[in-house]
């Protein structure tokens, strides 16, 4: 049997927490050390893992000859550092999105990388049940040739989210186009590649914060494919939306679970005679599952040699369409 792989939780607060609850599920993983700058909430998430240990320093962890991989869990701007401090120091590395504030440093990431060190960067809803049965369906033909997606993601905010660290560009790299927007991005290119052409805004509609409220984008493949995107934080009712189109179907995904609604996916197939089509539906149950599936497929990536999908290259990709956004923003 081969020894656990033993981690690290790099920031221990909401999205490290998750982290940590789905690592305890998954057989021949283990969480050893637990750190943050906060001294309480390392010690705090320390506790939930036998034998885990608390501590307020990257350097800490790093010395530790027991760690095999981090999971790093901070604000955007404190990502990439810590990336590149964990990769020169030969350590595997799961990463949260967008893994940085700008492609550059996550370019920096990836050249340091030495070989057999693998990197993944966390775009989980690629492991949300309703996208994993989206992906077989396309993946088995069943849309024929696709056409284009239309993407919608939204929430409302909540008091003070103006004044949290995701409305400080410092922290942040930006607004809902980094935050929810660059999970849209990288779900239309999963499914339709590269993207050759980048058009799109940025605007604060609502929000009295110097980062964007609402981005909407345009996106095309050099074949012609488009990506129709809008992410919003000025949604009040949350909502997620995935339709991809193809020539002899369409797939409808709704909801995430939880505060989204229930998670489904709708085929509806294109019929001989046209008019309304054959339709399928499969719900699934409540509970999200994509933070394990996640670290499960990073566990395989490391035990295999695997490349990780998505890993930096397509990470970066995402940000280089966010910077090219927020620079149309600047023009006069």
């Amino acid at each position: 049997m081969s020894p656990a792989i033993r981690f690290a939780q790099i920031g221990c607060g909401l999205i490290g927490k998750k982290r940590a609850a789905a690592l305890s599920s998954i057989p021949g993983a283990e969480l050893c050390c637990a750190c943050d700058s906060d001294p309480a909430r390392a010690f705090e998430l320390s506790r939930q893992s036998p034998g885990c240990r608390a501590v307020t320093s990257i350097e800490e962890v790093l010395a530790d000859p027991e760690v095999d991989a981090v999971i790093v869990s901070t604000t955007n701007a404190a990502l990439a550092p810590a990336a590149l401090a964990a990769v020169r120091a030969g350590r595997h590395v799961i990463l949260e999105k967008p893994g940085a504030l700008r492609a550059a440093e996550l370019r920096d990431v990836l050249a340091a990388t030495p070989a057999g060190i693998q990197v993944r960067v966390s775009y989980n809803h690629r492991f949300h049940p309703a996208l994993q049965k989206a992906r077989s369906l396309v993946d088995e033909g069943v849309l024929g040739p696709l056409m284009f997606i239309r993407g919608r993601y939204g929430h409302g905010g909540r008091p003070g989210y103006d004044r949290e660290w995701r409305s400080d560009p410092r922290l942040s790299g930006g607004g809902e186009l980094i935050d929810q927007g660059v999970h849209l991005i990288d779900l239309a290119g999963w499914f339709l590649g590269d993207f050759a052409s980048v058009e799109g805004h940025v605007a604060t509609y609502f929000w009295d914060m110097p980062v964007d409220d609402n981005a909407f984008l345009s996106l095309r493949t050099a074949g012609g494919q488009t990506a129709w995107l809008h992410a919003s934080c000025t949604e009040w009712k949350n909502l997620f939306s995935l339709e991809i189109y193809g020539r002899n179907a369409k797939i409808a995904i709704d909801g995430l679970g939880g505060s989204y609604g229930t998670e489904r996916i709708a085929l509806y197939r294109m019929l001989p005679q046209m008019g309304p089509p054959e339709t399928t539906i499969w719900k699934f149950p409540p509970g999200d599952e994509s933070w394990t599936r996640e670290l499960e497929a990073f566990v395989e990536d490391i035990r295999t040699g695997r490349d990780p999908s998505p890993g930096l290259r397509e990470a970066i990709r995402v940000l280089e369409i966010v910077e090219s956004i927020y620079r149309s923003k600047e023009r006069p």
